[in-house]
């Protein structure tokens, strides 16, 4: 039997620099949103959004996922 070594994934440099709190933008379902990036994966981050907001896009709670592709970083 191998043994496969586990590989580091690359990190695109847009992914590594971002932070668990820095302010996002994103779109779903038609609407703006902002929220805070609260846990950051290999392919997309967990946001926090307002519970406003979570309800009018139809998301479950007011945390909900979103791929490093969709999101644009808000300025402070």
């Amino acid at each position: 039997m191998m043994a496969f070594q586990p590989h580091e994934k690359e990190v695109s440099e847009f992914v590594a620099a971002r932070y668990i709190g820095e302010w996002i933008s994103f779109t779903r379902n038609g609407v703006d949103v902002n929220g805070t990036i609260f846990k950051i994966m290999d392919n997309s981050v967990i946001v926090e959004i307002s519970p406003e907001d979570a309800k009018e896009i139809g998301a479950a709670s007011n945390m909900t996922v979103i791929s490093h592709k969709k999101y644009r970083i808000i300025e402070e």
